[in-house]
Parts: C-alpha cells; structure tokens; sequence
C-alpha cells in the first residue's frame, strides 16, 4: 500500500509562531519596561543632587548671612579711616557713651542699633524710667552703638545713624538726638537712616544740634570706624543680640520667665541706692513691660524680622 500523505499541523504551526511571536514581544515590552524604570531611577537621583545642592547653597547662605551680622560688615565704611571717638566717650577703647551721673551707684550697659525694632521697644517702654532714675542721681547708662541690622538686612543706616549720633556726642545733644532717632526710626526693611539727610532733618527737631560742625561730621562720616569698633566688641562679646542690657553687669532678660520690668529696674537701683521704700520716687514709670525679642522673620532675618515686646531674650 502506498504511503499515505499526511498533511502538516498547521494549527501547531501557528500556535508555536504565536508563541514565539509573544515570547519576542514580552521580552521587548520588559526591556521597555525596565528602560522606563530605570530613567525613573536616573531622574530621581538628579533631583535628589540637585536638591542637596540647593540645601546646601542655602544653608551657606545662611551660615555666610550670620557671620556678616556677628561681624558687622553691611557697611564697609565702618572700617574706613582712624578711629575717631566722639567727645567725652568712657570705657575699654572709648566705645561708650555715658549719660546720667558717673557717680551713681547702679550702672546700666546697653548695646542698641538705630534700625533694630527690639530696640525701639526696649527705648518706648523703659525710657521714662531710666530718665527718671538718672535725673535722680540714682543711675548712670552706657551706650554702645552696633550695626546689626546693616549685616542681616543690608543698607547703612545702623552705620550712619550711630555715626550721627556720635556726632551728636560731640555736642552735647546725645540724649536728645538718641530718643528722638527711636520715636522716628523706620520699618527695619526701610534703609531711611541710610540717607544723611533724614539725619539732618531730625536733627532739627533738636535745639541746637543742626550747626556746620553736626552737619560736616555727619556728611563725612567722621566716627564710622569707632562704630565699627563697636561692633566689633559686641561681637565679641558673644552677646545673644539687641539690645543686650545688662543693670550692673547682669543680663536683666537673663530670666525669660521673669525678665526685669521698668518696675522692678526702678526697686532695684532704688534699693541699691539706699532709697526708702516708701519714699515716693517724683514721676511714674511705665507699666507691664517684658523683655523685647524677635518674632519668627525674616531673615535673619537676619537673617533678619520684626520685634517685639514678649518674655525672651532680645534679639536683633
């Protein structure tokens, strides 16, 4: 019998083709797949590198930024020049300015910048009593001038407006020109006391002061570097920030929890003075003051922001 013709399986065939064919484009769609996953893997990893990146830089900034503030070096221009003490200044290098009686038994230290807000606040609410107090013989203030505030925001106005100060200093009208740069000082972001002739115009408000000689010391800068050495010293002072006010040596904010008030500043330079307690004192001071501080800024911020009056170290 002849041999029978068998005819191929071509349904296997085609089965067997489809596998193949399947077999193909699965290992295609997984190598897509993994290529998919791993540009996944890639731009993920660039972003995190250029996110630490970024931290990186910024943390720099920020650490750059708070050397600049400790160091004082918003304005070049404090460093210009010969040290040139305003008239009458006291203490290690000259840096102070006295006012009150030398003589008197309790001595407060302050350490202010003209454009810090803690500042103006710690000036608003105690100022009274420490006028007080000196016109009483009872108390002798220190003022060292800083430029804090220059190094966290830019600008010169804490530079300028210390220097016209000192200028003030040098006739006699410290007191009143100190008070009056507080009352008017402008929002910290605002460089007004840059501008010498924002200088020059309070100084008109004060009896005496806007002569030739206030407005020459003014114009040329003429106690810049003994501002910078200011700064310098409180820098190294390692102080927390402005203003720093020390009633004989001590931090009065030392006490977070129960910072020395107007009142409590009044009792104890009274006490220290022999003041009967219920001897009556000639004038009131303020009430309810705590100590001034930095709310959350800016900036810091400095490292920048704004201050004001909370229980806390002050910080400029």
């Amino acid at each position: 019998m002849p041999p029978r013709f068998v005819w191929p399986n071509v349904s296997e065939k085609n089965d067997g083709a489809n596998r193949d064919a399947t077999t193909k484009r699965s290992a295609r769609e997984r190598l897509q797949q993994e290529r998919e996953r791993q540009k996944t893997r890639d731009k993920r990893r660039r972003t995190l590198i250029v996110s630490a990146a970024v931290v990186g830089v910024l943390g720099l900034a920020a650490v750059v930024g708070l050397i600049a503030a400790n160091a004082g070096s918003g304005d070049k221009s404090a460093k210009a020049g010969p040290v040139a003490a305003p008239s009458g200044a006291t203490g290690k290098d000259a840096l102070a300015i006295q006012t009150g009686p030398a003589g008197a038994k309790s001595r407060l230290t302050v350490w202010e910048d003209f454009r810090c807000p803690a500042c103006k606040a710690f000036e608003t609410n105690y100022r009274d009593t420490i006028h007080d107090l000196e016109s009483r013989g009872l108390l002798n203030v220190e003022y060292h001038l800083v430029t804090l505030i220059d190094g966290n925001m830019g600008g010169s106005g804490s530079l300028k407006g210390a220097n016209a100060a000192a200028c003030a200093q040098d006739a006699g009208k410290f007191a009143a020109y100190h008070d009056l740069l507080f009352q008017n000082q402008p929002e910290e972001t605002d460089d007004a006391y840059g501008k010498n002739a924002k200088l020059l115009e309070l100084a008109g408000k004060v009896d005496g002061l806007d002569t030739a000689a206030f407005r020459s010391c003014v114009e040329d800068g003429t106690h810049n570097s003994w501002v910078g050495k200011s700064h310098e010293a409180f820098a190294a002072g390692k102080f927390r920030g402005t203003p720093t006010v020390l009633l004989d040596g001590k931090d009065i904010f030392a006490d977070q929890a129960d910072p020395l008030t107007p009142q409590k500043l009044k009792a104890k330079v009274e006490a220290a003075a022999g003041v009967p307690k219920d001897k009556p004192s000639g004038s009131a001071s303020p009430s309810g003051a705590a100590s001034p501080s930095a709310s959350a800024s800016g900036k810091a911020s400095g490292s920048g922001g704004s201050k004001s009056l909370s229980k806390g170290a002050p910080q400029g």
